[in-house]
């Protein structure tokens, strides 16, 4: 569904908060991300209760790593939940083994190929091999493809370049660090609009802040899918 395309991330205190934003956005909005902030705070049930009570689809966004074993274990256990997609890290062993824990169930497994929070700068700090980000990130993702991942986490800056590879046909993009025009960037350093996201490749796009933060949520995300539907 186009309306699918955008996908809120709930990054509010708790389930409450998630669940009184969910209702004030309504038909507007159909997909939900859950992240690791949220964990605690209610995060799993605000989850069954979007999915079963109100139809919504949900990203529960765990970017997990770990050795295989756990990982298979940990992807296996959230796979019950019926969600639709969960993140791990694009390692390939860590793809690999949240693949193995979520057979038989229609989870989609999305690989963070590097967070859009970073530039070169914290690479570096990281001890990461040196190169362009756009070229690590092409690299991590056909990786992750190879590994068995039905889609990729990556910048609106990258979403072209992953398009083009090969192993990405008939995969996913889902873009986060995505702002409307004249939004705040907060800690994102590689964004993009709504629209250019997708003219670029991406499936889905992720946004929290813009729409969270303003004054008017449901107005704000009316004007996003406006912007989606006219590209």
């Amino acid at each position: 569904m186009l309306k699918d395309q955008l996908i809120v991330a709930l990054d509010v205190p708790d389930a409450l908060a998630g669940l009184k934003l969910a209702e004030q956005l309504g038909d507007n909005v159909n997909f939900y991300k859950i992240g690791l902030g949220m964990l605690t705070g209610g995060g799993l049930a605000l989850a069954n209760e979007l999915k079963s009570e109100l139809g919504k689809r949900i990203f529960l966004d765990m970017k997990l790593f770990d050795i295989s074993a756990t990982v298979e274990a940990a992807v296996r256990g959230l796979a019950q939940f019926d969600l639709d997609f969960l993140t791990v890290h694009g390692d390939p062993h860590v793809v690999a083994a949240a693949k193995q824990g979520a057979a038989g169930k229609d989870m989609k497994i999305l690989a963070v190929t590097i967070l859009t929070s970073l530039d070169r700068a914290d690479l570096d700090a990281s001890l990461i091999k040196g190169g362009a980000i756009p070229d690590l990130v092409a690299e991590r993702a056909g990786r992750a493809f190879d590994a068995g991942a039905d889609g990729v986490i990556a910048s609106p800056q990258e979403a072209a370049m992953i398009r083009a590879l090969p192993e990405a046909t008939g995969k996913l993009i889902v873009t986060p660090g995505v702002r409307p025009r004249g939004a705040d960037l907060g800690d994102q350093k590689r964004v993009a609009t709504p629209a250019q996201a997708i003219t670029d490749g991406a499936d889905h796009i992720v946004v929290g802040r813009p729409i969270w933060q303003s004054p008017d949520p449901r107005g704000t995300a009316q004007a996003i899918q406006a912007e989606i539907a006219n590209i």
